[in-house]
């Protein structure tokens, strides 16, 4: 019986062992944070423990460690990947809790990194001693480790050993004899830069006038930190874009329509729709030097529809989706962008130089007794893209005669549109020639103007000389 306790405490203290040695690998976890922002890291951790000594070895034994494993720390399942051992600097932080020096004599390291060579990490002098207890190291990383090395997500492992572990011949020995540093890397992707919202005006008709093939709106330039390979995923909100006129008038347009894409190559030209699709080509975004990916992402759609659909004054909106996923699809990183366009109102009217002038000429008897008219074809162009009204008038009552007031009335002359409604007579107050127009790019219109017969034949009374009157057109919007 008491055989049998013996071999049970026997492994009940093997089982203690194996567990108190790897408790005591050193896994050191690297906020990402920190990886991302480039900022410096530090921690303190135990690496060894006294067993219970609280001397130095016999003459002051300088206490050393060095790498078992090479100037690396290798990923531990990725083992093609690696970190030099200069990313992690280190030094004595304390013994038994007491911060050194321990003794006036004593020499404290500054940072150091690991290498194969055995480092010393304090100097004792001969009468130093130490509170007995966990040996606990400073690391640090500097900002220019994360600047210029990938951090995968995952362990990194490096064996560590040091000269004050088991010898059969000193009996001062720290444990355990040999260690694991583990550099923990977390899976993430993050947004580090980016707008939530995007917006463009457009102001002048000569945009809808362009002579190119596409339309480009800008998204913004993006920047993700990530530990871990990603896609870029993204859709549409709604498979509808907003629109709201100046009169606040709500209407859609189909997303459809438009594409995403961006001036990273590995970022394809998709169309937008509801639906989420994959808008990397080819391999994905990999983990880089400094731990991020940038790029500028873009809305595009046709000449033609933009021309189509958003030639109309008002606002549209939508919004973009985006997701970066690593590729299995383990985490994800979220980003919606809300896009506005504005179009202004705009309008315009242009009279070629040739329409400048209508002239209207009374030699003959038959030119007072009939009357004229003069059609002027494409003499306006029409730019609207609000539903319009179109108007003329005159400044001025009477005509004038070299300057000067006449007596002959402006309302000799009517005025109208070639196929449309029936000429107005021209006053000082605008008359109406268009009703309710459609938005409109650059439309011609044949003008008519007439003196009728009975308007010409109070002219026979008139002085021989030439009259002018100015002719005016103009917009109001509804």
């Amino acid at each position: 019986m008491k055989t049998y306790n013996w071999i049970v405490l026997g492994v009940l203290l093997f089982a203690s062992s194996t567990m108190l040695v790897k408790a005591q690998d050193v896994n050191i976890t690297i906020p990402v944070q920190n990886i991302f922002n480039h900022t410096e890291f530090t921690a303190v951790q135990t690496v060894m423990n006294t067993q219970g000594s609280s001397n130095w070895r016999a003459g002051a034994i300088n206490p050393t460690i060095r790498s078992m494993s090479g100037n690396n720390f290798i990923h531990t399942s990725m083992p093609g990947f690696s970190l030099p051992t200069s990313v992690l600097h280190w030094r004595l932080a304390s013994i038994g809790g007491q911060l050194p020096r321990y003794h006036w004599g004593d020499k404290w390291p500054g940072y150091k990194w690991l290498t194969t060579s055995y480092q010393t990490w304090y100097h004792p002098s001969i009468y130093s001693n130490y509170t007995p207890g966990n040996i606990d190291f400073s690391f640090k990383m500097p900002s220019n480790a994360f600047i210029n090395h990938a951090f995968r997500a995952g362990d990194y492992s490096i064996q560590i050993t040091h000269n004050y572990g088991v010898s059969g011949f000193y009996t001062i020995e720290f444990s355990p004899d040999s260690f694991y540093a583990i550099l923990s890397i977390p899976k993430a992707i993050s947004w580090l830069t980016g707008n939530n919202t995007a917006y463009t005006e457009i102001s002048s008709l000569n945009k809808f006038r362009a002579a190119s093939s596409e339309v480009l709106w800008d998204l913004g330039t993006f920047e993700l930190g990530n530990t871990v390979d990603f896609s870029l995923f993204a859709k549409a909100a709604s498979s509808n874009i907003q629109f709201t006129s100046t009169s606040g008038v709500q209407e859609t347009r189909d997303i459809s329509l438009l594409k995403l894409g961006g001036n990273h190559p590995k970022i394809s030209t998709l169309s937008l729709t509801s639906v989420n699709k994959n808008f990397t080509s080819g391999n994905s975004f990999s983990v880089e030097n400094g731990n991020r990916n940038g790029f500028q992402l873009n809305i595009s759609l046709s000449q033609a529809d933009f021309k189509n659909y958003f030639f109309q004054a008002g606002t549209y909106k939508f919004q973009v989706n985006l997701n970066a996923k690593d590729t299995n699809n383990s985490i994800a990183a979220p980003q919606n962008v809300d896009y506005t366009l504005k179009v202004q109102t705009l309008s315009e009217i242009t009279i070629p130089n040739l329409g400048h002038s209508i002239n209207f000429e009374f030699n003959t008897l038959a030119q007072y007794q009939n009357g004229q008219t003069k059609l002027i074809p494409s003499q306006l162009r029409l730019s609207n893209n609000e539903t319009y009204e179109l108007y003329v008038k005159t400044d001025a009552a009477f005509f004038k005669k070299a300057g000067i007031q006449s007596d002959v009335p402006s309302s000799i002359l009517q005025v109208g549109i070639e196929g449309g409604s029936p000429e107005v007579v021209l006053s000082t107050t605008p008359q109406k020639i268009v009703n309710n127009g459609t938005p409109v790019l650059d439309k011609n219109l044949n003008m008519n103007y007439s003196i009728s017969a009975d308007a010409a034949q109070t002219l026979v009374a008139k002085e021989k000389s030439t009259y002018s009157i100015n002719v005016i057109y103009s917009f109001i919007a509804l």
